[in-house]
């Protein structure tokens, strides 16, 4: 299973239905970040595409030489765009693919508006999401929920995305869910009701053990977002956010003007395909080793070009000089700036107090860590806001917890009110109460026993000490010993036989500390495939707008609570029009 090849072969056979000359690739803004995860300029320029433009423009020039392949998401706004650009067509012929199921009445709309007859293909090719890393994809999400229920515009959304997921695999699954989470049990239906309704595209050849689709919620491990991470993507989209595969780094001081935006994709940059999940330190000698082999095969400033042979040898190097030239300037920017801001943030002292707050139980040194970080006046706002963060997560329901004098020194230190909010709303979304499954580590003798042999056993050092929870979750389906009071089936049939090939779907978004988890998993557990999945791949910024978003609501619902009671129902449905 493989979600980064399913997206590539469906575009590569756009292009090739096409036939051959001079195309254009007309996409929304949607299906443009699809595209360009998985496909750069330049490879797809081999394919004879030479123009590249959104169907939303409205200044794109008549061209009647160019071929065009049509990749849009089927809704509504791209249905009427096609419409109005088949009445007046720009271009000689239309070869037009959804990325997801299009209703039969807005195919017959589209006939007939094409009363030149220009329209020579209209297909469905399953690729609605962002194949992010071959076994990670996300729908690029944010505020999917009012409190703990869908916002209604996104469930429909999130349906498409994860069946069209599903369609690219080639797989009917079976579906289990998060008994504790309303939203996985509504999206599971949803996901299943679509199964149904379209059986037919569904109808894969039957495997002996059926593929399974696991729906999760965020809430149930609101620790891990929460976490700085140590391995190089996880790196990069913590502390420089990386938005499909794309880097900004116009901010960082003294920045050349060709590096101000890079792009790092596993697929077109070997080094970043090597280097994707190991550590910082293994990162900063690998750049090394690269730098020391960049130097050797450098061309030399007077290199001898006396004879043709010479001419021709040079000349066919060059590209390949170049591309290496490009490839370590990038990543030696890329691990320059992350090694000034985990200096400059103290970030390794930060994670360590981090790793003990999420796997050991001494409360005593816990809290004089996190104390002592928070009177540091180089500890950020974003870090300060973490560290309680996770103290309230960890010791809620402590006889001796510290978290209102923590909170005092948040105050202290001048970290926004609306920051130290997201304190409390963090536990009113991922605390105790709300939680399907042991989060925390265990307390009885037994369990604390077992839990120390395995961290023995497998930890590296005191900045990678974590597991998601997901580790452990993932680890008991395949074993079977995955409760089905916790995660049900949905409907009455369940699996006999160990899974092979898993969907995981996380509510709230994934994150890359869990999709190395899967990484892991992939390479030591033979005959069993997964693929992970999530509204969106989170890290701090992203999971603080998340909470944020929490908040805003929570707020709502007091007011419109308060408001009903002391305006009467009248005044205050005039009241909720306005807000």
């Amino acid at each position: 299973m493989n979600v980064t090849l399913a997206v590539k072969q469906y575009i590569s056979k756009m292009i090739e239905s096409s036939g051959p000359g001079m195309k254009v690739l007309l996409m929304d803004k949607e299906t443009t970040s699809i595209v360009s995860v998985v496909y750069t300029q330049s490879e797809i320029l081999q394919k004879e595409v030479y123009l590249f433009e959104r169907i939303d423009s409205q200044n794109r020039d008549n061209m009647k030489h160019l071929k065009a392949i049509c990749f849009l998401r089927p809704t509504k706004e791209n249905v009427e765009h096609l419409i109005q650009e088949l009445r007046r067509p720009k271009y000689s012929v239309y070869f037009i693919y959804f990325s997801n199921v299009i209703s039969k009445s807005e195919i017959k709309a589209l006939a007939e508006a094409d009363e030149q007859e220009v329209v020579a293909e209209v297909q469905e090719f399953y690729g609605d999401f962002i194949a992010v890393n071959p076994h990670l994809f996300s729908l690029n999400l944010q505020g999917v929920s009012r409190g703990r229920s869908w916002e209604p515009s996104v469930l429909p959304r999130v349906t498409q995305g994860l069946t069209s997921v599903l369609l690219a695999l080639k797989k009917c699954p079976m579906i289990r869910y998060q008994l504790s989470s309303d939203m996985s049990k509504r999206l599971a239906e949803s996901v299943k009701q679509i199964i149904t309704k379209e059986y037919e595209l569904f109808d894969f050849r039957k495997t002996e053990v059926p593929p399974l689709l696991l729906i999760l919620d965020r809430s149930d491990d609101a620790i891990t977002p929460l976490l700085n991470q140590w391995t190089y993507q996880a790196m990069v989209h913590e502390l420089l956010g990386l938005n499909n595969n794309r880097i900004d780094l116009s901010r960082v001081p003294g920045i050349s003007k060709d590096l101000r935006e890079v792009v790092l994709s596993a697929e077109n940059d070997e080094f970043y395909a090597n280097n994707l999940y190991l550590n910082f330190g293994e990162i900063g000698t690998n750049i090394k080793n690269l730098m020391e082999d960049f130097q050797k095969k450098k061309p030399k400033d007077k290199q001898k070009l006396e004879s043709i042979s010479d001419m021709k040898a040079f000349v066919d190097n060059y590209p390949q000089f170049k591309k290496m030239s490009g490839t370590v300037s990038k990543h030696v920017t890329v691990v320059g700036e992350l090694s000034r801001l985990v200096s400059e943030r103290q970030l390794m002292e930060v994670s360590e107090v981090e790793q003990e707050l999420a796997c050991q139980n001494d409360h005593s040194s816990a809290q004089q860590n996190v104390r002592r970080l928070l009177q540091n006046p180089r500890l950020s706002e974003t870090d300060a806001v973490r560290l309680v963060m996770l103290y309230a997560l960890r010791y809620e329901k402590h006889s001796s917890s510290i978290l209102p004098s923590l909170m005092e020194e948040l105050s202290r230190k001048g970290v926004s009110e609306r920051h130290r909010k997201m304190v409390q709303s963090v536990v009113e979304y991922g605390g105790k109460r709300v939680r399907g499954s042991e989060l925390i580590a265990p307390t009885d003798a037994v369990a604390i026993t077992k839990q120390f042999f395995k961290g023995l056993k497998g930890v590296e050092n005191v900045y990678t000490q974590h597991q998601p929870l997901l580790h452990d979750t993932l680890d008991q389906l395949i074993k079977g010993r995955l409760k089905d009071s916790q995660f049900p089936y949905l409907g009455p049939s369940s699996l006999r036989d160990r899974p092979q090939d898993i969907i995981v779907f996380i509510i709230g978004g994934a994150t890359y500390e869990e999709a190395l988890t899967v990484y892991n998993l992939n390479r030591t557990m033979p005959g069993v495939r997964i693929v992970l999945g999530g509204t969106a791949i989170h890290n701090t910024k992203r999971d603080l707008n998340f909470i944020g978003y929490w908040i805003t609501y929570l707020i709502f619902i007091l007011c419109t609570h308060y408001y009903s009671k002391v305006w009467g129902q009248q005044d205050f449905d005039f009241f909720f029009f306005f807000f």
